[in-house]
């Protein structure tokens, strides 16, 4: 692996400085979504249990380096106190003599939750100075936030080089399923590539094709790809002006003997309305007025039987309009579908991505998946093949 776990450290008695991602949504100082907290659950009660004393290191929001009241993660004290079971302080600072204070005072058993990082303007900017000062408030760094992994900033990835590094029990089940995707994965591999632009994933597509033995497109970009391919797409939400770079990314394909799928079939309506009147036709049939809105039944059953004999998918985007009904279909079947191999065992799926994870869940397929990312830019950057700091720093520290 290269990088070290919570396992492989002697955390009795000693100050974790986790880097954890703690960003969720409130309205009126209440949390409206307290998934991100749930999932630290496992590296905190370990490092507790272990005799470690947890001291987390978080951003919230972009405050641009200004003390803002409403960015502060003092509200978030009362949430991590529920979903840790613990007593959880607070210091007014991420580094100098009151968050230092605060650290030498915690005792076994309790949690210490340090103000935004990004109140300094230097967080981002990945300095060592800052990231000594946070550095002197722990004994050991451990990095459970791969949702910020691909930012090079102090607290991610300048501070691994200071302190005994790992990765809390969040990383690791992040990098362990995306060694299973893309690292080595059991083969044939698929993936599924959705969303409105080619243009925002021709890197995503340049790194699968070399590495993935069937990508099935779909939404907008797959429009975009019909009309390389000199079929009528309407009104069609398409990037004509990127037709060459997709009959380019087409011809690469097919060199690198990976197996494009397009729709064969569409479900074509006039407007952009749920349960707008709509017709399944051949792919090169779409009428001037038509928006092509979903995948028909016969590209459905083709996903399915790509599907059936694969052994590793990996998902990133929807195969239509999947927030109107009902467009949704494609994509919930085809999620079903893979739900359903995974949970027989003969699947591994990974998915990643907003979008994607909106309609997983609205699918009722997302809790049979093998791995879903929340981890929107860092999952699309490691799909794409880019090194991310926040990970490089682990396999570089001591």
């Amino acid at each position: 692996m290269g990088w070290k776990t919570l396992d492989d450290m002697d955390l009795n008695g000693k100050r974790v400085l986790v880097r954890v991602d703690i960003n969720v949504p409130i309205v009126d100082g209440v949390v409206t979504d307290s998934t991100r907290i749930r999932r630290l659950m496992p590296t905190i009660r370990d490092i507790l249990a272990a005799g470690g004393r947890p001291i987390l290191l978080a951003h919230f929001g972009r405050p641009g380096g200004e003390r803002r009241k409403n960015l502060s993660l003092s509200q978030l004290v009362p949430t991590l106190e529920r979903a840790f079971e613990t007593k959880v302080l607070f210091a007014d600072d991420c580094v100098g003599p009151a968050a230092e204070e605060a650290a030498e005072a915690l005792q076994p058993g309790q949690v210490l939750l340090l103000e935004n990082t990004r109140f300094h303007a230097n967080e981002t900017k990945n300095d060592p100075d800052l990231a000594a000062g946070m550095a002197r408030l722990g004994d050991i760094y451990c990095n459970d936030a791969f949702s910020a992994a691909h930012r090079a900033h102090s607290s991610t990835e300048a501070i691994a080089r200071l302190l005994p590094s790992c990765a809390g029990r969040l990383m690791q089940a992040e990098l362990e399923a995306l060694e299973k995707a893309l690292g080595k994965p059991e083969r044939p591999v698929t993936a599924v590539v959705g969303g409105a632009k080619v243009s925002t994933k021709l890197e995503l597509l340049g790194n699968l094709i070399e590495k993935v033995d069937y990508l099935v497109i779909g939404g907008g970009m797959a429009n975009t790809f019909l009309v390389a391919k000199g079929m009528p797409v309407g009104k069609s939400l398409a990037e004509r002006i990127m037709k060459d770079t997709a009959a380019e990314i087409l011809a690469k394909a097919e060199a690198a003997g990976c197996t494009i799928v397009l729709p064969s079939d569409v479900v074509v309506a006039e407007k952009f309305e749920s349960h707008a009147p709509h017709q399944i036709l051949p792919a090169d049939r779409c009428p001037d007025e038509g928006m092509i809105l979903d995948a028909g039944p016969d590209s459905l059953a083709t996903i399915k039987a790509i599907f059936e004999k694969s052994r590793t998918l990996i998902w990133n985007g929807p195969l239509g309009a999947f927030e109107l009904e009902p467009f949704d279909a494609a994509t919930n079947a085809a999620a079903l579908k893979a739900a359903a191999l995974t949970r027989a065992g003969k699947l591994i799926s990974v998915a990643g991505g907003g979008d994607t994870v909106a309609a997983l869940n609205a699918s009722g397929a997302a809790g049979d998946f093998t791995y879903i990312s929340t981890a929107g830019g860092a999952f699309l950057e490691w799909m794409e093949g880019k090194t991310l700091p926040g990970v490089a720093a682990l396999m570089q520290a001591d």
